[in-house]
């Protein structure tokens, strides 16, 4: 094949099926969602499904325009999309309407359109191209400052747009990061830091005593001493400064409890006492004798302990009042269900109600009477199991999953850093967007706002996905043509 045979040949048509499935089944879920008995017809375009169709009908337009692209001009132009991308999302948070609470969406005309979709998109080549350039090795921490860099702007403008959601959806490049060579001890740190948070916030509404502490600060604490005896016991091979340590431990704990009868002691700044006076011990060991193996446990600690006493700081001062009910209610410290619980009760009372077999199409008695805010945007998968039930629930998430396990066959495959790189980008945003809002639906993930890839209703979206999807086909097909 050469370069002037049709790139029909060339075009992963795998890819193409699993979109327009996934596509045309969240065209009818809308349809189900927002269906009207007065104005019944799915092509009515004054109803959302009449909408949808514009959107996709446009999408599958411009999908097709970005596979006729040179597949080189989308690395020789990846910065300047990059920059372009972010000037759009700082003048979008001073033009942007006020819309629910965050300034996200630029209005022109009778359209709506949110930049932040094209973010990522721009920020996944940006960090291809800056990946791919000559000699570039992701080995240390150095290596990681200039890719922080580029993620961070994105994700600080649309913070600076109130819309925490699509920010965090820019989490998802660790996962591209931590397969091109990232070191592991990141997510570890990652996740052991939303592990700290929500212990401090679930557990610091319950007080040991009264003005004695709380549990939250004294279980954060319990948990970083763990981690000092174990890394010392299992990755230093070093048993008996571990059994000195864990001895110390309930040395000091031991005699707390006895003093606090005698006198008023509290059981934050002891625990807190507890874990500096170990790091202390860290370093006298490694003055002493040099081991150069103590000083990460050391400032992990520090850093650990500095962040558990500010997550409350973080919570009550940084989210906004609805994200925080809602981060509550996930946790079950309030129970909200007429409040910022309600569209995740709505939403699993309308999947639980679809059973196995579901309801029947436009059958679903939850989603008719509009039960469910958000029903054919965010919560659109609701939809999908009161009326299909378990077995189109399931159908759904197969279809995803065949698309996220294609994704990653086409990255193991590409020849050149640029289009690994950016396969890789892809399906971590399609893997997070996911995760998080099949999570929300059912009640095991905090409700963010980030839609249902290819299903939610919306141009920005759908557009956003297909732009991230066909530069992907396109980069992929050149490949066959430099096979040649």
């Amino acid at each position: 094949m050469s370069k002037n045979v049709s790139i029909k040949y060339a075009i992963d048509w795998t890819t193409i099926f699993y979109f327009v499935v996934l596509v045309f089944m969240g065209w009818i879920s809308i349809y189900g969602a927002s269906y009207d008995f007065d104005q019944a017809s799915i092509f009515d375009f004054n109803q959302r499904a009449g909408k949808q169709f514009i959107w996709i009908m446009t999408a599958f337009a411009i999908g097709g325009v970005l596979l006729l692209i040179d597949s080189k001009m989308y690395g020789f132009f990846a910065y300047v999309i990059y920059a372009g991308a972010i000037l759009l999302l700082i003048v979008t948070i001073f033009v942007a309407p006020d819309i629910k609470g965050s300034r996200s969406w630029l209005v022109i005309g009778p359209i709506s359109f949110q930049p932040a979709e094209l973010a990522k998109m721009a920020t996944a080549l940006a960090l291809s191209k800056f990946m791919s350039s000559y000699n570039y090795k992701l080995k240390n921490w150095k290596d990681l400052i200039p890719l922080g860099m580029i993620i961070f702007l994105p994700f600080a403008c649309i913070i600076l747009q109130n819309e925490t959601g699509s920010a965090l959806v820019f989490l998802a490049f660790l996962l591209m990061l931590y397969r091109e060579g990232m070191n592991g001890i990141v997510l570890l740190i990652g996740t052991f830091a939303i592990l700290l948070f929500i212990i401090v916030i679930r557990f610091s509404i319950i007080p040991i005593q009264i003005d004695h502490g709380n549990l939250g600060i004294v279980l954060s604490m319990m948990i970083i001493m763990a981690v000092q005896i174990a890394y010392a016991f299992f990755f230093g091979k070093d048993r008996k400064n571990a059994t000195i340590l864990l001895l110390g431990t309930i040395a000091i704990a031991l005699i707390s409890f006895v003093a606090n009868l005698w006198m008023h002691l509290n059981y934050n700044f002891i625990a807190m006492f507890t874990v500096v006076a170990a790091c202390v011990y860290w370093v006298i060991i490694e003055l002493v004798f040099r081991y150069k193996r103590y000083w990460f446990v050391v400032l992990f600690s520090i850093s650990a302990v500095i962040f558990s006493f500010s997550a409350y700081y973080l919570f009550e001062k940084v989210l906004e009042p609805h994200q925080q009910i809602r981060i509550k209610v996930l946790l079950n410290m309030e129970d909200d269900l007429n409040g910022a619980g309600y569209n995740v009760n709505q939403s699993k009372i309308a999947i639980g109600s679809g059973g196995f077999w579901g309801k029947g199409f436009l059958n679903g008695t939850q989603t008719k009477l509009k039960y469910v805010p958000e029903q054919d945007t965010d919560f659109i998968f609701c939809t999908v199991g009161e009326e299909h039930g378990f077995w189109g629930s399931t159908l759904v998430l197969f279809v995803y999953w065949l698309l996220l396990m294609r994704l990653l066959r086409i990255a193991e495959r590409q020849r050149d850093a640029f289009s690994r790189v950016y396969a890789y980008c892809v399906a971590s945003i399609l893997f997070f967007h996911l995760a998080i809002n099949i999570g929300m639906v059912l009640g095991i993930m905090p409700v963010i706002g980030i839609p249902l890839p290819f299903f939610s209703y919306g141009g920005s979206s759908l557009w956003g996905f297909t732009i991230l999807l066909f530069i992907l086909l396109r980069l992929d097909a050149a490949r066959m043509e430099r096979m040649r």
